[in-house]
């Protein structure tokens, strides 16, 4: 298990989530049985990874949560996920 920021994709919902975690596959796994109550994420079940952010620690991995959720921004989001360079910028951002 290794830290990483993630960021999971509803589509019913049309929504992004941002979070970190040391286990992806799990936490996707509460998402989607609506084990966060009260959480908008709990609202559907149909959460699906988007893109997973490697990081050396937890600090690291919520540094990039907070960052990214401060630009509240689609679109960046989006290049993240299509553009390499985007995520290696992030990364050494806050290492």
């Amino acid at each position: 298990m290794r830290n990483c920021c993630y960021i999971i994709y509803s589509p019913f919902l049309d929504r992004y989530y941002i979070g970190e975690t040391e286990n992806l596959k799990d936490r996707l796994q509460l998402h989607n049985t609506g084990y966060f109550k009260g959480f908008w994420t709990s609202k559907v079940s149909d959460w699906e990874i988007f893109l997973e952010i490697p990081c050396k620690d937890r600090s690291q991995a919520r540094k990039i949560e907070g960052y990214i959720k401060s630009l509240k921004s689609r679109k960046y989001i989006q290049k993240l996920r299509n553009d390499s360079g985007y995520m290696k910028r992030l990364i050494e951002r806050f290492d």
